[in-house]
């Protein structure tokens, strides 16, 4: 690469005057250019190598195609899930999936990890706002409320899924799923307290049991939602939820 181009220098000078020769365009040219044309392929390279090295670069939005696969495990679950339809729905050749993830469980773990990392930071965006600590137990559960109705309902939950699907015959997975579901129940007993700290949830509460109610309550929504309700009868189970906290 370095030589052509040092060629393709050689080659436009004598364009430029065609009657001269060789040794002639070696003394008309500006060695300087030259060298420095050299010294910038020649640093060059080894990245180049380096890149080829380590690979063609992935040509794909990685969270994209995660969340499009997302879609595809929440309607049809992980067993009725196939290549062909993760590959249709990521629009990726199959060739590109497995070189990206290896297999289908490959797969569907970075989808799982994914799913759980996005709908987390979504509800913290909810509950951070400065409001009593009751109301921001109601907006938690309207969130789950929230994907629980309609269309959205009806491709129900990877998580809860995955802990019907998975959990008993996967090690992996159902640490995965137990860590979800503790990270929600502790939260919802975090919320519980501050509630009771600035007064807004009465001190007789047993912030435990309470939680893990809250927490049944909200995966049972998304079970539920599977089968099509509205809006409107989530909500009323969230009304009915919030008189646990007296």
């Amino acid at each position: 690469m370095i030589i052509s181009n040092v060629k393709s220098i050689f080659d436009k000078a004598r364009e430029m005057a065609p009657k001269i020769t060789l040794r002639q365009v070696r003394k008309r040219l500006d060695m300087g250019n030259i060298r420095s044309t050299i010294h910038r392929m020649a640093n060059a390279a080894p990245s180049s190598i380096a890149s080829r090295g380590r690979g063609r670069p992935r040509e794909f939005d990685l969270d994209a195609a995660l969340d499009k696969a997302v879609r595809v495990f929440r309607e049809r679950g992980y067993h009725a899930t196939s290549i062909a339809d993760l590959t249709e729905a990521m629009n990726l050749a199959s060739g590109s999936v497995y070189k990206a993830f290896k297999d289908k469980r490959t797969v569907f773990l970075a989808a799982f990890d994914r799913e759980r990392e996005r709908r987390w930071e979504k509800l913290q965006r909810i509950i951070i706002a400065a409001k009593p600590a009751r109301e921001r137990i109601r907006d938690a559960l309207m969130f789950q409320a929230e994907s629980s109705h309609g269309a959205e309902g009806k491709r129900g939950c990877l998580i809860v899924g995955t802990a019907a699907e998975l959990s008993t015959f996967d090690d992996e997975v159902a640490r995965r799923v137990s860590s979800s579901l503790r990270q929600s129940e502790t939260l919802m007993v975090d919320l519980i307290r501050q509630g009771q700290v600035d007064g807004s949830i009465p001190d007789t509460i047993d912030c435990n049991a309470t939680a893990r109610a809250m927490l049944c309550l909200q995966n049972g929504m998304r079970v539920v939602g599977k089968t099509g309700r509205s809006r409107a009868e989530m909500a009323a189970v969230v009304d009915t939820a919030m008189k646990l906290l007296g």
